[in-house]
């Protein structure tokens, strides 16, 4: 089984091949990697607003893309037991031409025309609606792949896909991704031909945020922004909310409005000891 992997820096592309074990597959083995060249969009060109959505169906789980757990460059992710419910806000990507025809590591073929997309933890496979939170476009995808394994990125998307969410042209853009099922897709037509739905957008001015920590206690959240000074005292902040009735002090860097900037920061949070982190816009 092969499984197909990208790395992002900036807008630069980056395949690799990961041959997959049998001792992949019980979540205790390892990988062996192969790089290609760099990915890009098709010379041959096609009408995307011909390209109907994806229609989400119960489909049962790949027998070959659900481990429990896997290991890419020496970092372990873990299959989600379920996706009920499953929201995220992040950094989308999109792969093309260097992979089209190959296998996904669900077992699909992959068609770079088709709308389909790559995430780490979502179970194989999962229709998910995404938004162009700049934008507001929204389509809806078959998730039947793993991938982005790019540090800042939550999901990459088939050409076509980002075509119509307007993302090919600066190879990334800001995106919620939402798990939908049978019956839960009214905001978006699936027929072939219909308009891309739009909807209210985040305005450049207001940017986004680097969430790094979320504290019950308000030292600790002071104690993580002194530590993270270096990367610039005025894009560090606290900010507090409420949540099921306690108090949580969020430690934020932002706004942002450039991709690569945040790329940039991201690379530089391993030095403080900050392993985990995600995008958020408010």
């Amino acid at each position: 089984m092969t499984l197909v992997l990208k790395i992002l820096t900036g807008s630069i592309v980056i395949r690799v091949t990961i041959l997959i074990v049998a001792l992949f597959l019980s979540a205790c083995g390892g990988v062996g990697v192969a790089t290609s060249s760099s990915d890009k969009a098709p010379s041959k060109q096609i009408d995307v607003s011909k390209v109907p959505n994806a229609v989400p169906k119960d489909e049962p789980k790949s027998r070959y893309g659900n481990p429990k757990s896997y290991v890419v460059f020496d970092k372990r992710y873990y299959v989600m037991e379920s996706n009920k419910g499953f929201v995220e806000k992040g950094i989308a990507s999109w792969y093309g031409t260097k992979f089209h025809g190959r296998r996904t590591s669900s077992g699909e073929t992959y068609d770079m025309y088709a709308m389909t997309a790559a995430h780490k933890s979502l179970v194989l496979p999962t229709y998910v609606e995404v938004t162009n939170l700049k934008n507001g476009r929204k389509v809806i995808v078959k998730v039947n792949d793993r991938g982005p394994f790019h540090e800042n990125r939550i999901i990459d998307l088939s050409y076509t896909a980002a075509t119509k969410l307007d993302i090919v042209k600066n190879g990334t853009g800001l995106v919620e991704i939402r798990v939908v099922g049978p019956g839960q897709t009214a905001s978006v037509d699936t027929a072939e031909g219909a308009p891309v739905v739009s909807t209210p957008t985040v305005k450049n001015e207001d940017g986004f945020y680097i969430q790094v920590g979320s504290f019950g206690n308000l030292t600790n959240a002071e104690g993580l922004k002194q530590k993270l000074a270096p990367i610039g005292k005025d894009k560090i902040n606290i900010s507090e909310v409420v949540v099921s009735g306690n108090t949580l002090y969020r430690v934020r860097i932002g706004p942002l409005t450039n991709i690569d900037q945040a790329d940039a920061i991201v690379s530089d949070l391993t030095d403080y000891d900050v392993n985990e982190h995600r995008i958020v816009t408010n």
